[in-house]
């Protein structure tokens, strides 16, 4: 392997190739380059840890208690089109009779 990237963990430029991907001489730290490039981007997983992405289709695992509303999003909600955010609330989405929300995706699962 021509390029090898610095080790996430202490950015040593030293890395080598073992049988189970690159280590760091200088921490011992393991990582495999595949794994690293799915963490590039935005990765938000449900509450089996599926990878959602946006567009996907979700439910609510719980029922799950709203500011300002007479009741809660009832567990088994089906949320059509999130969009994945950075934050604690990573999911927006528009909910029947709730409108505009943002939920933690810890409490959906993909469907």
């Amino acid at each position: 392997m021509e390029n090898i990237p610095a080790c996430p963990a202490c950015s040593s430029p030293y890395g080598y190739e073992t049988e189970n991907g690159l280590t760091c001489p200088e921490c011992g730290f393991e990582w495999n380059i595949e794994e690293l490039e799915l963490e590039d981007g935005l990765v938000v997983k449900d509450s089996n840890g599926a990878i959602l992405a946006d567009g996907d289709a979700v439910v609510v695992i719980k029922d799950l208690p709203v500011k300002g509303a007479p009741k809660p999003i009832k567990a088994g909600t089906k949320v059509k089109s999130i969009r994945l955010v950075e934050g604690d609330h990573n999911i927006d989405c528009k909910i029947d009779g709730f409108g505009s929300m943002a939920l933690k995706s810890e409490f959906v699962k993909k469907a």
